[in-house]
């Protein structure tokens, strides 16, 4: 078996799992719809309840709307405890088994795995995943779980089925220890900024259930909206110097290396720093002009749509663009194999 080969299968093993996890957190969540939500805690209460305890004490009951207590029998507590970890665990298999596949598709290629669309997705993928898990204790991000894994799933799905690449040797452009830098930053802010943007839809969700009086399911579970608010704020802060570093620093010094300009107003240029203005205004908005909630929360919408679409939509539509070079080929060129 190639190595090429063996990346393929790693990925499609890390699809599995990511649907598995998906599965159990759904069951998690539909047993944590039978257990009362306290007026005082808009936060996932799974950990607490499979304990024995009540989000506001510990007396191992929760409180229901009109103040009667309610205690989760053993089967409840045991099902989400069980489902809850069991997602987790999925999930982090399928990063493993995400991350073999990124190191096999390397080993084939005989450099990094960044060289066309389909690797540049999987890879970004990635990073999303792991930057989950990676502050998933950090910032309590349990309740983020099952979007994570669906949205990776998705872009695994269109990854393989419209952006696959057999394995190429890298263009004289590319083939730069500046692809290593840029690409790498590139990705950590791009990861980052997609859980800060998930996030920031989820305030607007709440907001508007909170607005009808709709809060039931998911959505009753998800933390408070000043929680949801500071949960962005912070992915962002942390996302935004790295991407300044990929945009502003290693891209130009890569683009002068490459083609003897720092800026050639190529459109993914233009569009990475039409990227970069939008957080850069979120984040001042943020310092100066006080802005919290709804307005902030959309305009990092706008910039994680403006993030995916030179991520994905210049690369694979432009047909003037430098960077041609990441488009990807459809599947038909997988089966063909």
């Amino acid at each position: 078996m190639s190595w090429e080969d063996l990346s393929n299968q790693a990925i499609a093993a890390a699809g599995v799992l990511y649907f598995l996890a998906l599965l159990a957190h759904l069951v998690e969540w539909s047993a944590l719809r039978t257990v009362p939500v306290t007026a005082a805690a808009h936060r996932p209460v799974e950990a607490k309840v499979a304990a024995g305890l009540v989000a506001t004490g510990s007396t191992g009951s929760t409180r229901g709307a009109a103040g009667s207590t309610v205690r989760p029998d053993e089967s409840t507590r045991f099902r989400i405890a069980m489902f809850g970890n069991l997602a987790l665990i999925l999930t982090t298999a399928g990063c493993v088994a995400h991350l073999a596949a990124l190191l096999g598709r390397g080993m084939a290629a005989g450099r990094v795995p960044w060289g066309n669309m389909y690797e540049f997705t999987i890879s970004g993928s990635f990073v999303v995943v792991a930057g989950y898990l990676l502050l998933r204790k950090r910032f309590g991000l349990s309740w983020m779980g099952p979007i994570v894994t669906a949205m990776v799933l998705v872009l695994l799905m269109v990854a393989v089925l419209w952006l696959y690449s057999p394995v190429e040797p890298l263009t004289e452009a590319l083939n730069s220890p500046w692809l290593v830098i840029h690409v790498m930053s590139a990705m950590i802010a791009t990861g980052a900024f997609t859980l800060g943007g998930i996030s920031s839809t989820l305030y607007l969700v709440r907001a508007r259930a909170e607005k009808r009086g709709a809060e039931r399911g998911y959505v009753a579970r998800l933390p408070s909206r000043p929680t949801l608010d500071r949960v962005s704020y912070r992915i962002h802060a942390f996302a935004f110097p790295v991407w300044t570093f990929a945009v502003l620093i290693s891209g130009p010094i890569w683009a002068h290396q490459a083609w003897s300009s720092y800026w050639n107003w190529d459109p993914k240029e233009v569009c990475a720093f039409i990227t970069w203005v939008v957080y850069a205004a979120y984040l001042h908005a943020r310092a100066t002009a006080g802005w919290r909630g709804r307005n902030a929360a959309i305009l990092a919408l706008i910039g994680v749509a403006s993030l995916w679409f030179n991520f994905i939509g210049i690369n694979y539509f432009s047909t003037t663009s430098q960077h041609s070079y990441a488009s990807g080929a459809p599947y038909s060129s997988l089966v063909a194999r």
